[in-house]
């Protein structure tokens, strides 16, 4: 079995429970420790699009998602036990539903915008 960063196991749980703000967090700590792992970058960068969206920040949500999807396909289809592919089919249905017109809307506005499509995100043992 593979060990990885106790923070990596710990990210799986606040994402599903769509708790993305704690989930940038977790991925941030093993980031900040080898700036080179672009897999936990693009898993980042995925979640940080993610709260983004959720705040009204389309653009910067776009934008998040847009960088997760180049970093993470080098890595399908397997890498870190986590099957990629599932992983970049959600990114792409993210980027199909949200505005490309639209830079951001006040929060209490944030309603109105297309729901994204509710993913689940699983290690592989």
């Amino acid at each position: 079995m593979d060990f990885f960063p106790q923070e990596y196991y710990e990210f799986f749980v606040v994402f599903n429970e769509g708790d993305y703000y704690t989930g940038h967090d977790l991925l941030e700590a093993i980031w900040l420790t080898d700036r080179s792992n672009l897999f936990i970058k693009g898993l980042l960068q995925m979640t940080v699009a993610l709260y983004h969206y959720e705040y009204g920040n389309v653009k910067g949500a776009c934008e998040m998602m847009k960088a997760a999807k180049i970093y993470l396909t080098p890595y399908k289809p397997h890498f870190w036990n986590l099957d990629l592919e599932p992983v970049l089919y959600f990114i792409e249905q993210c980027l199909e539903l949200m505005p490309p017109h639209i830079d951001r809307v006040p929060f209490s506005a944030s309603h109105t915008l297309p729901e994204l499509p509710t993913y689940y995100i699983n290690l592989e043992e």
